[in-house]
């Protein structure tokens, strides 16, 4: 049952609001809820017929899936205050130790990824010449750069090939599900770009960086958090906050029109058209949304340049195991394939070694991560191809035999929107599109970074800027 939320800070020097989200993501869902406790009223509009977009959990038998996201950092102050404020302190659950070990491929086998100084000089994982070209560039000095670069570009520029096959195209890969040569450094990863431009050496940034964290009493490391039952629990707590009546699911969105405090939302339940009035507009949607999006009494489509955003098709397989069937002892958080390693499949995580309660007891959960930008042909392929293309794989890396006890396969057509090369046009677009409609405020992962807590926080701001 959705109820009043029992944080209510009446609204400071502002009357009470009314205020459309279009997306019932999590952006939209933490607009939603940060608008609530500020005193005003939302109406939250979802084109399908569950919240919460790509978070979506699922428990059969005693296993847990994750169809979306698996983990986030707990990274920033706002973050833990929102989770306080739902309540989801006794559900909430850290990484466990087992999981601190990262692997990477290499010569078809798996790597731990060296996690301090001593650990890189006496790794494997790469050759001696790889490694005095990174100390190397402890000593590189600022230098001048264009607008933009590639990271794949970016990162050989300071570091060297090796580097960039061997941890940073995985690494792309486990994030973005992107291709590091297309990427825009700029915009998919800004730190790396404002270290380059303070610091010129990256290395040199990150311990400055360290000591000011040392100084702050900042943890070098964000904590890796989930909750008891999965992530889910995250979008159904801020849902439940809502005021019943709050949410329309099945809205198809048809038009948008006004301008300042005075907006109409025409939107179609699938039998009817229905017209709304609002102070403002919120638009918390996917790139391909806000292409569509009519906005205007002439059906203007001001954002239809994003149509041209990629988002790479993705697939995930929840591979269930008796744990004699896996040799491994998956002693870590999983394992990224760099894509000379010739492989099926992007990476794997160990679902059970990473938080409890992921597989009965014996038994061990894998999540396969399978496509992206550089096999998006592989995404598409249905469950029992993908089997026989990644099984393979995981017995040479892993030791997994036989078949597995359970299997469940998610197909995200259109998974992670990619910031390329370019993708500051996109960014211009939407910030003249609010200039050119006071009243209506736009955000979401194809503009505020894809990450959950990025998310998060752009949909806590969405909300402070509509209030105000």
């Amino acid at each position: 049952m959705w109820h009043v939320s029992p944080f209510p800070v009446p609204p400071a020097l502002n009357e009470k609001k009314i205020i459309a989200v279009l997306g019932g993501g999590i952006t939209g869902l933490a607009a939603a809820h940060r608008l609530t406790t500020l005193g005003h009223r939302v109406q939250v509009f979802e084109q399908g017929r569950l919240l919460g977009g790509v978070i979506r959990t699922e428990l059969a038998g005693g296993w847990l899936i994750e169809a979306g996201p698996n983990s986030f950092q707990e990274s920033a102050l706002e973050i833990t205050a929102l989770l306080d404020e739902l309540g989801l302190d006794r559900d909430r659950v850290e990484a466990s130790p087992a999981a601190r070990n990262r692997y990477l491929v290499r010569g078809g086998r798996l790597v731990p990824l060296p996690m301090s100084p001593p650990a890189f000089l006496g790794s494997p994982l790469f050759s001696f010449p790889a490694k005095l070209r990174v100390l190397a560039e402890l000593f590189f000095r600022r230098r001048t750069r264009p607008s933009d670069l590639s990271l794949g570009d970016f990162m050989r520029s300071h570091f060297g090939r090796e580097l960039v096959d061997y941890a940073i195209q995985p690494f792309v890969s486990g994030i973005y599900a992107g291709d590091p040569e297309m990427l825009s450094t700029r915009y998919a990863f800004p730190k790396l770009w404002e270290l380059d431009r303070t610091h010129g050496s990256l290395l040199r940034g990150q311990l400055a960086r360290a000591r000011v964290n040392r100084a702050q009493g900042t943890p070098s490391m964000a904590k890796i958090i989930s909750f008891r039952r999965g992530l889910q629990t995250l979008p159904d707590a801020l849902a439940a906050r809502l005021p019943a009546g709050s949410v329309t699911l099945g809205a198809q969105v048809e038009r948008i029109t006004g301008g300042g405090s005075h907006w109409s939302v025409t939107w179609h339940d699938g039998r009817l058209s229905h017209t709304e009035k609002f102070d403002a507009v919120i638009a918390a949607l996917p790139a391909a949304a806000l292409a569509r999006l009519p906005i205007g009494a002439a059906g203007e489509s001001p954002l239809a340049g994003l149509e041209s955003v990629v988002a790479p098709p993705v697939s995930t397989l929840f591979l269930g195991f008796r744990r004699d069937q896996v040799t491994h002892p998956l002693d870590g958080f999983g394992v990224l394939v760099p894509a000379l390693e010739k492989r099926a499949m992007l990476g794997v995580l160990f679902s059970s070694t990473l938080f409890p309660g992921r597989a009965p007891e014996g038994h061990v959960a894998l999540t396969v991560m399978i496509g992206g930008s550089l096999q998006p042909d592989l995404a598409s392929l249905p469950p029992d191809q993908l089997w026989a293309a990644v099984r393979h794989d995981l017995r040479d890396l892993l030791g997994v035999s036989g078949e597995p006890v359970f299997l469940r396969h998610t197909f995200w057509p259109h998974a992670i929107p990619q910031y390329n090369l370019g993708h500051g046009r996109h960014l211009a677009a939407m910030a003249a599109c609010e200039q050119a409609s006071p009243g209506l405020f736009l955000g979401g992962n194809v503009r505020d970074g894809i990450a959950l807590p990025d998310c998060l926080r752009a949909g806590l701001a969405l909300a402070e800027k509509a209030a105000r």
